[in-house]
């Protein structure tokens, strides 16, 4: 079991890690996804002490591996980690790669270290290859020689940190082939990837890092189809985000329209989508909620989803309970409610700005 307590990295010019607290049972697989910047690699390379961490601690099998005193190879013993650049010996046959880590560090004889070497490239599709150089070989099979690797050294827990993402799209495959069939063995696993799909496939946890943390932790169930948070959902749903504020009746109508229209151009949004995120915006703002305007700003949020190829057009204001289906603008409201799929409101007096009208384009 791997424990993380209050886990911090510091640079110079940026904190990728602020506050990391997690538990990793024994026989986890889980799938480290999220934006790029926002710590995953630098997460198992911490794990792993390649990296320092500059403040809390890493608790594994009940010893602090972040202590001073301790002896980071007893961690190395029980931990391997793949690569995304594979960092293969150049001048060493694929065999002499898997049996030199056996010799220095655990001290086999060559003749075992040998036989352990075959076996391993005979599980990752490899038997014939041993005394090549990996030079003579594609990315996949320098990176399934990467896993023969990690996997000779017999560790406890196995780090792959984007173990895909130099690879051709053809080679991408036959190394997840391996990996899934890595995740059925029972060891302890972190995968740093970008393949959605494939991290939902494999793992049976899923940390979503942001903000300098995980900022969502639950099975792949939760992540990918009901997921929690806001950044987590805008994520997995590839969503691409518009926020504008509109202040007065006399706000500038056409530059909030360029906005709106450059936005569209700049993520694709089909021509139709745009011209409704235009017609509730216009209906909305200039008529049905033109009395609000008067004493409070409309806060409009554009989210337009990539994968589902659907929209959401929310406003937020401040004062009274004031639901649009009550506006006299009847003509206003009837003409937005046919076009949209879906229009609500709802009041929380416990949100930032209670009055919440939500469209589903």
């Amino acid at each position: 079991m791997i424990e993380l307590i209050h886990l911090e990295k510091r640079y110079e010019n940026a904190v990728p890690l602020k506050d990391v607290n997690a538990v990793i049972n024994d026989g986890d697989v889980i799938s480290v996804i999220g934006p790029s910047g926002t710590g995953k690699s630098t997460l198992i390379r911490c794990i792993d002490l390649l990296e320092r961490p500059t403040g809390g601690k890493i608790i594994l099998d009940g010893e602090e591996i972040t202590a001073q005193d301790y002896d980071v190879t007893l961690a190395r013993r029980k931990m391997g980690m793949v690569f995304q650049s594979f960092n293969l010996f150049g001048h060493l046959t694929v065999i002499e790669n898997l049996m030199q880590p056996q010799l220095d560090i655990l001290d086999k004889s060559r003749a075992e270290a040998y036989d352990v070497g075959r076996q391993l490239l005979q599980r990752v599709g490899l038997t014939g290859r041993e005394l090549q150089y990996p030079e003579q070989l594609s990315g996949g099979q320098k990176q399934r020689v990467a896993i023969a690797r990690t996997l000779a050294m017999d560790p406890e827990v196995i780090l792959l940190d984007e173990p895909t993402s130099a690879l051709d799209p053809t080679m991408v495959g036959e190394v997840q082939a391996v990996i899934r069939d890595l995740a059925q063995t029972g060891k302890t696993m972190m995968i740093v990837t970008h393949e959605l799909n494939f991290a939902k496939a494999i793992c049976n946890r899923v940390f979503y890092m942001d903000q300098g943390g995980i900022y969502e932790d639950g099975s792949p169930e939760q992540i990918f189809e009901n997921p929690q948070k806001q950044e987590t959902r805008r994520f997995i749903h590839k969503l691409r985000i518009l926020e504008l504020v509109i202040d007065s009746l006399d706000f500038d109508f056409v530059g909030v329209g360029t906005d709106i229209d450059r936005y569209c151009l700049h993520n694709d949004v089909p021509p139709r989508i745009r011209y409704r995120i235009r017609l509730a915006f216009e209906e909305l703002a200039t008529q049905i909620l033109k009395g609000v305007l008067k004493e409070t700003p409309l806060y409009l949020t554009i989210e337009y989803s990539q994968k589902s190829d659907e929209t959401l057009v929310t406003f937020e204001y401040d004062g009274d309970r004031f639901d649009p289906a009550d506006s006299e603008n009847s003509l206003s409201y009837n003409l937005l409610k046919g076009s949209v799929n879906e229009l609500s409101y709802d009041y929380d007096p416990e949100a930032e700005h209670p009055n919440i009208v939500s469209v589903i384009l």
